[in-house]
């Protein structure tokens, strides 16, 4: 079952889509809640990358109704960024005020490291101490996955060291054995105003629709279909389906629209935007948040540039000509620093 409220009366429009919806099912007022939200950096919810405060205080007005007693919010941010000033910037710290909700900054939090599908993973401790994590992730585009929303959103329950690796890794393999690992007992996507070309923000879509589901991999793929793409396109979806974390989004799935009058009237699809500039690019393990940084400004530049760019980790300690983007490739003859570099700098660099 899935549930999908349009309109922006976000706080208003959370409730309703969690009261209508089959969580009751899987909820008791005696568990120990967890909520997940994406702030991948500090920037406001307006500009397409993070978590709108009000789907959460949506969220938290449920539970507190419903009866539950212990309530939290854990996050990690990017690489790069500080979760505390995210939680700040983000008005977390004013929502955990008003609420007396806890805020967990798990860049701080023990490690507890777990196997499956032939991975070891590092995965934070206050996020596998909860009796109901709820996944509050942004329906968005990602410059290396295509897509991000509750099984990316996971990432954030891991230290900086792990997100790391999962580069080294291909991406899309551990996310699907950290979601086996970590499970998601609902989903609550904030599809407001997803940034449809950059998981960092910066080009909003509004689209106005919070969209509620049980299971991640079903949420996720009718979220992938919503923004142009086949589940079966998001690689690490169709992986966290073949490892039995899910099942996809049929045309037997029920789902309920409300507010339907204030449904978008166009279609919103995914952006390729990165793919658009693959061939500018040598990647060899980049993170997310670098690889975006350098989408960004190629954007900016209209794709204008001759050369090789390069960027990832495999190229760490290694000397060669072209033009290197992070500090992975201070080997480079010409380099931007940084870790990650600011997309300005790379534009005034390449310029």
């Amino acid at each position: 079952m899935i549930v999908v409220n349009y309109g922006n009366n976000i706080t208003e429009n959370t409730y309703e889509s969690l009261k209508i919806s089959d969580i009751h099912t899987y909820l008791r007022h005696e568990y120990n809640v967890a909520l997940k939200p994406n702030l991948v950096n500090s920037n406001p919810a307006s500009d397409g990358a993070t978590t709108h405060p009000e789907v959460v205080e949506g969220i938290i007005l449920f539970l507190k109704e419903y009866g539950v007693k212990s309530i939290s919010i854990i996050e990690s941010s990017a690489i790069g960024y500080s979760t505390k000033r995210s939680f700040k910037n983000c008005g977390y710290e004013n929502l955990s005020s008003k609420y007396n909700v806890p805020l967990y900054d798990l860049k701080n939090d023990n490690i507890i490291y777990k196997t499956h599908s032939g991975f070891q993973l590092g995965l934070c401790s206050k996020a596998l101490d909860t009796d109901f994590l709820i996944n509050v992730p942004v329906l968005k585009s990602h410059c290396q996955t295509r897509m991000t929303c509750n099984l990316k959103n996971l990432k954030g329950c891991i230290p900086d060291d792990e997100k790391r690796r999962y580069h080294s890794m291909g991406l899309h393999k551990p996310i699907a054995a950290l979601n086996a690992l970590m499970k998601t007992s609902y989903c609550v996507v904030d599809g407001i105003c997803g940034d449809l070309s950059f998981e960092e923000g910066g080009t909003p879509v509004i689209s106005n629709r919070i969209i509620v589901g049980h299971d991640p991999v079903m949420v996720d793929s009718f979220c992938a279909e919503l923004i142009g793409y086949k589940p079966d396109d998001i690689t690490h979806l169709k992986i966290a389906r073949e490892i039995g974390v899910g099942k996809y989004f049929t045309p037997d799935t029920k789902v309920i629209e409300v507010n339907t009058e204030n449904k978008p009237l166009n279609k919103t699809t995914g952006s390729r935007l990165a793919s658009r500039y693959q061939h500018l690019i040598n990647d060899d393990s980049a993170c997310s948040v670098c690889y975006s940084s350098l989408t960004y400004a190629l954007y900016r530049l209209g794709g204008n540039f001759n050369g090789k760019i390069f960027i990832g980790q495999g190229y760490q300690g290694k000397n060669f000509d072209g033009t290197g983007i992070g500090n992975c490739t201070s080997g480079c003859r010409n380099y931007v620093p940084g870790c990650p570099p600011k997309a300005v700098d790379i534009i005034n660099y390449l310029k």
